[in-house]
């Protein structure tokens, strides 16, 4: 009878993950969102939603996903369907350890090319306080 290469039953997929990603290095898992998210280094590279595993992508690794038909995580919001920038994990990562370390090694690449999101926080607070004066000002009017 052949191995199937479809990922463990939803209600213990999450917290087989670590094992997975075990050549890859310490993943932690985390309840988020009706889901989980999965840590390396505090940063999140991948997601569990739906029972399926999904890997950050960006610019230059999208394609490897895209190629391979692998599908985005979407969610419906305001009616409308959004895609994310994390894609299904492929297949074989949960029956060959080195093939997952090599998925999660794109995926993390994906993280630290975007950086660890602290450059976004000052223009955040800057545009909520650019928006306070423009409140302000037309206001006194």
């Amino acid at each position: 009878m052949p191995r199937s290469t479809s990922p463990p039953p939803a209600s213990s997929f999450a917290d087989e993950l670590p094992e997975v990603f075990e050549r890859f290095g310490r993943v932690a898992v985390r309840r988020m969102f009706g889901g989980h998210g999965l840590f390396h280094e505090d940063r999140m590279f991948a997601l569990v939603a739906g029972g399926r595993l999904y890997l950050k992508t960006d610019d230059e690794n999208r394609a490897q996903f895209v190629e391979r038909g692998l599908a985005p995580f979407e969610y419906t919001r305001r009616n409308e369907l959004t895609a994310t920038s994390y894609y299904e994990a492929p297949a074989e990562i949960y029956e060959d350890r080195e093939e997952a370390a090599r998925w999660a090694q794109s995926a993390w690449g994906a993280v630290l090319r975007k950086g660890s999101g602290a450059a976004k926080a000052p223009r955040k607070a800057a545009a909520k306080k650019k928006a306070a004066a423009k409140k302000a000002s037309g206001s006194r009017r």
